[in-house]
């Protein structure tokens, strides 16, 4: 069995196609094939296939009915050797790269492009870059002695890997979609927001309440305008700083009632209404573009559509197709278990060794059984809460499990003085980040409140500048969620792997949530797998820990009925 070829397209719409050898360069001449699809289907022994970008290369691929195994995917590559080399955002194409090695003018990567609804094109160019196979394989080689160059090179390696298969997943479940009523969909946007007015107003429910909190002010107010409203409560004497729930919630005051039904309804109005419904399902599915590794923490995010906000009420329209189910996995708990096992903390790991409530079981060891202040502690530990009852609680798990967080302590300080900070694979937070970056990560500018953190497995988040105290809580996070995402990468790969042969397909995935559709009679099977797919990506990203990673896992026709 041949293991790795490269192939390239070429600008006739053929290919150019070759093995490599052990050292990444081209073990045979070069071949030629009229395309692609037909490269690919002709050679069902290779287990691995390198080439430029798997979001440019195989979706063409899907559409003709060819999937692949395995697959090294350059630029995605590119981007984890440069971030490891403190380079992070410099271009990532496969021109660049080889620009880089011959010392030229490297080229700027094209403009990501805006998601057009129902589209299955990638995520860059509208015209393909074609980069001869010679060049890439050149490209290819470099970056093998790249990642032999790296603290870890089989950690390196892995990461790479487990990030080239996500791209597969990702692609497949673009092809796949996501099953969708679009006419359960209708019913839900009358039964919360009533009739549509001709002309494109407001729908009646979202009308009535606009009225009600006019009235409850005494003057035309816009409950859609943020600084209306603040305007409004300062001239009714109550000043707020923003329309935030947690700020206003609790309020005495007529309007706060009727404010806070308007933003939860307008949220699904404007997000998820009939303009999104019109736009982005078709033929009974729902198929955003998904892209792995698409924050600094290596979480999945989506290129339009809002797959990973999907409202809970919006998911009674995610139903199985008749003989159908939906196998929805949650995993338990999985950042303080991904603490564990890259601390080595024994007690913390002695905990996440067992399938129960870990919060539970470290208020057992450290907080008198008290849940609630255990979970504020562990997850303030991750998050950086470092004052007021946050301070005394962090003491308190330091005292029971000092290395896990010593771990996260260590971390803080290295972004806190601008060092380059690493998941326990190797992705690495470059030493300053942007706001939105530590938005997407849940990390606020200031201490949360208990209003902020109640009820919640995140802190909301917040504002965050880019001093040292900002840099260092999200690099406190940063190793612990960039290192659950390395995880969860290479669960979705063994996952994917377990699957084949069977109908079942992979066809919703975020940070900690997947979501596999398959027939009835194969839900049994599908659910072991992914019970065993989170085991065995455990003991591949962290070697040999006690440290388990549980899902629960139900079986539904209704994506609703699993929570």
């Amino acid at each position: 069995m041949t293991e790795k070829w490269a192939i390239a397209a070429t600008e006739d719409g053929g290919a150019q196609l070759a093995p490599l050898g052990a050292d990444g360069t081209p073990a045979a001449p070069v071949r030629q094939e009229p395309s692609l699809a037909e490269a690919v289907r002709s050679r069902p022994d290779v287990t691995r296939w390198i080439w430029r970008s798997t979001a440019a290369v195989y979706p063409s691929l899907l559409a003709a009915g060819v999937r692949v195994p395995r697959c090294y995917d350059i630029e995605d590559a590119e981007t984890l050797l440069l971030g490891h080399a403190g380079h992070f955002g410099e271009p990532r194409s496969a021109a660049a790269a080889l620009a880089r090695i011959r010392g030229t003018a490297v080229p700027p990567d094209p403009p990501q492009r805006a998601a057009t609804p129902g589209s299955q094109s990638s995520l860059f160019e509208p015209q393909p870059v074609h980069v001869p196979l010679e060049d890439l394989v050149e490209v290819y080689a470099d970056q093998q002695r790249r990642h032999d160059a790296t603290a870890h090179p089989g950690r390196m390696r892995l990461l790479t890997a487990a990030e080239s298969a996500a791209m597969l997943v990702a692609a497949e479940m673009n092809a796949a979609g996501l099953p969708w009523s679009a006419d359960v969909h209708r019913s839900v946007l009358h039964e919360l927001l009533g009739e549509r007015y001709a002309g494109g107003g407001e729908p009646r429910r979202l009308a009535e309440l606009a009225d009600e909190v006019s009235e409850a002010f005494g003057r035309r107010v816009r409950p859609d305008l943020p600084a209306d409203v603040v305007k409004a409560f300062a001239q009714a004497g109550v000043k707020i700083t923003s329309t935030r729930r947690w700020e206003i919630e609790s309020i005495d005051h007529p309007a706060v009632r009727p404010l806070i039904e308007y933003k939860k309804l307008y949220r699904i109005y404007t997000a998820h209404g009939w303009s999104w419904l019109q736009d982005w399902v078709r033929d009974g599915r729902f198929r955003p573009e998904y892209l792995p590794g698409g924050t600094v923490t290596g979480r999945w995010v989506t290129n339009g559509g809002g797959a990973l906000q999907i409202p809970k009420v919006i998911r009674r329209a995610v139903v199985a197709d008749p003989g159908w189910r939906l196998v929805v996995a949650d995993a338990d708990q999985m950042e303080p278990r991904v603490l564990a096992a890259i601390s080595r903390d024994p007690g913390l790991m002695e905990v996440a060794g067992r399938e129960t409530d870990l919060y539970q079981s470290v208020s057992d060891r450290a907080f008198s059984g008290d849940r609630a202040k255990a979970k504020l502690a562990v997850l303030g530990a991750v998050y950086g809460q470092t004052s007021g009852d946050g301070l005394k609680n962090l003491a308190a798990l330091r005292r029971r499990f000092p290395q896990a967080v010593a771990y996260v302590d260590d971390a803080a300080r290295a972004g806190e003085e601008g060092r380059l900070v690493r998941t326990w694979l190797g992705r690495t937070c470059p030493p300053v980040v942007g706001a939105g970056d530590q938005e997407e990560a849940g990390i606020p500018q200031d201490d949360p409140t208990p209003e902020q953190t109640s009820g919640g497995t995140e802190f909301t988040p917040g504002y965050a500048s880019s001093n040292s105290r900002a840099r260092g809580r999200f690099a406190r996070n940063f190793v612990v969620q960039g290192s659950a995402a390395d995880w969860a990468d290479l669960m979705l790969a063994a996952l994917r792997r377990s699957c084949t042969g069977m109908a079942a397909e992979l066809v919703f995935f975020q940070h900690d949530e997947v979501i596999v559709h398959c027939p009835e009679e194969e839900a049994e099977a599908v659910t072991a797998a992914i019970r065993e797919a989170a085991e065995l990506a455990g003991q591949l990203t962290f070697g040999d820990t006690p440290v388990h990673f549980p899902f629960t896992t139900a079986v539904v026709k209704c994506y609703a009925d699993a929570k």
